[in-house]
């Protein structure tokens, strides 16, 4: 199905949310649990959860963090940042004290909006030197009567307080006059690769676009049903809202995934799109096959980095083709499969409204067939995000001669299929997550024992990266795996923490002293590696 883009004056939220509520009326939009918000509704929700803002001090321009699960609550704060020209900052729920620290000092965020059972995380997150001003509590009355570190609490404003506020007209976006399509929306923080996470400032035209892109590239319709166990904190299903905003259909959130329950979740909600990871397809994979892999009305799903093999099992098994593509939270939905046009183990060919180059070091352009850095442009001004938060040299090192350097190895062949190969950039991919191990790298080297370390990706069993660390001991100390293990377990998420950890003599090194990753990237888990 083709959707059609707003005019370019009108390619922001404020403006989606009203064409949704003039054109698609009541139908459901959102779905968390048992709540439902129609299209006429979430317009409503918006100003009053606005109107909360301002009391608070919060306008244009201003940062909004926000660190909870997928609840109706982070898009109430994200709807009414866009209706004011503010920036949601969504922290993975993941992350503990620190990578709390530095995102809130990082993005200058005036307020925090933080689940109640993720509070307890502030205590050690350093919140010297934040712009925080208030902090908001979901759920928890207790926590959210309070201060933290001197930061005033309170519960998270009920919307009943701000009833009498004017609701916003049906066919417009005058109640949002100085909201632009290059205003920043969100600021999503991408892995760094060597140094802290970088904020990626994504406007409301960028939202706007990978709503038309993903949709378009899925066929979304206003007879769709989207569903998506994926967290709110990430691209991924924050897109899912712009394609069913500007499609006219519903987009139900799930708080986490399940491969139990995830054909009997997905019956429930009479899914029809759904939205998967790579890792995520061995796993249900891996499930006794069933009757409830059937059962289902999904006519399709979205499935990048998801192995070949798997892919074919999995749609003869459920009946469910994935579809392949590439996007960044740099750029957007740029090259994607189609179910009856794709090639095992490729991502597809780029979309109208982008250009790609493979070229070298040098960005010199490569011949079809020979790997080199995937370069991107769009032909849409504002279809790509607009930069790194407050760091200018990184992003015009990652723009440099007027191309989106990706920092991904690709091959293009002869009839213009791409094909992934690996990463140039010292990350990490894990469970869906990017990880910078310089972060993981930095809290190991934060222990008493250890002299020096690295941590790099190693393949595992499901086709995706596993964390591991090499390390040396400090004279006359020594490490134990398991206690390191149990250290990072306090100081990074979940799915930072290396599985992998072997205790070496030495690093190999360059003659001026620097690691040779690549040395022990090809020597991966040996016999003395601790699993």
């Amino acid at each position: 199905m083709k959707i059609e883009p707003l005019p370019p004056t009108e390619r922001t939220l404020p403006a989606m949310l009203a064409r949704g509520a003039e054109r698609w009326g009541a139908r459901p939009l959102l779905v968390f649990g048992s709540q439902v918000w129609s299209h006429r509704d979430l317009p409503r929700l918006a100003v009053k959860r606005a109107a909360a803002l301002r009391a608070a001090g919060i306008g244009h321009g201003d940062r909004v963090a926000v660190m909870c699960s997928n609840r109706i609550e982070l898009i109430e704060t994200f709807v009414a940042c866009g209706v004011i020209g503010a920036a949601l900052v969504p922290i993975n729920t993941a992350s503990m004290g620190p990578q709390i620290g530095y995102l809130l000092r990082d993005s200058a965020a005036r307020l925090l909006v933080v689940e109640g059972g993720f509070a307890t995380r502030l205590a050690t997150s350093d919140l010297e030197g934040a712009a925080l001003g208030m902090i908001w509590v979901i759920g928890d009355a207790a926590v959210g009567n309070a201060a933290i570190d001197g930061i005033a609490c309170k519960v998270f404003p009920p919307l009943a307080d701000f009833a009498d506020r004017d609701d916003p007209p049906a066919g417009g976006s005058e109640y949002a006059p100085t909201v632009l399509p290059a205003d920043i929306l969100a600021i999503l923080y991408t892995s760094g690769t060597t140094g802290p996470a970088k904020g990626v400032l994504c406007s409301h035209a960028q939202f706007h676009w990978w709503g038309v892109h993903s949709a378009e590239v899925l066929g979304v319709g206003a007879v769709d049903v989207l569903c998506t166990t994926l967290p709110l904190f990430h691209i991924n299903a924050l897109n899912t809202f712009a394609q069913a905003s500007l499609a006219g259909c519903r987009v139900a959130f799930e708080p986490r995934f399940s491969a139990s329950a995830f054909w009997a979740t997905m019956k429930g909600r009479e899914a029809t799109v759904v939205y998967l990871l790579g890792a995520m397809v061995p796993i249900l994979l891996a499930q006794p096959a069933s009757a409830a892999e059937r059962g289902h009305l999904v006519r399709i799903g979205l499935g990048p980095g998801v192995p070949a093999s798997a892919a074919a099992t999995f749609r003869a098994r459920t009946g469910v083709p994935l579809l392949e593509g590439y996007g960044s939270t740099e750029t957007n939905f740029v090259i994607a499969s189609a179910p009856d046009r794709s090639r095992p183990g490729c991502m597809g060919w780029l979309r109208p409204g982008f250009a790609a180059r493979v070229v070298d070091a040098n960005d010199v352009e490569l011949p079809a067939g020979t790997a080199g850095e995937l370069l991107l442009r769009a032909d849409e001004p504002l279809a790509f995000s607009s930069g790194y938060f407050g760091k200018p040299e990184a992003t015009a090192l990652a723009r440099r001669n007027g191309w989106f350097h990706t920092g991904d190895r690709v091959v293009r062949d002869v009839d213009g299929y791409f094909r992934f190969v690996d990463r140039l950039k010292d990350a990490i991919r894990r469970r869906g997550e990017n990880i910078s191990s310089y972060e993981v790298e930095q809290v190991l080297q934060g222990h008493p024992a250890v002299a020096s370390v690295a941590v790099y990706p190693v393949r595992s069993e499901l086709a995706e990266d596993e964390v591991m660390a090499a390390l040396v001991a400090r004279p006359g100390e020594t490490l134990e795996p398991t206690e390191l293990a149990r250290f990072c377990a306090t100081r990074l998420p979940y799915f930072a923490i290396p599985r992998f950890i072997e205790i070496v003599a030495d690093l190999p090194r360059t003659e001026n002293g620097k690691v040779q990753k690549y040395k022990l990237r090809e020597r991966g888990v040996t016999a003395h590696s601790w699993d």
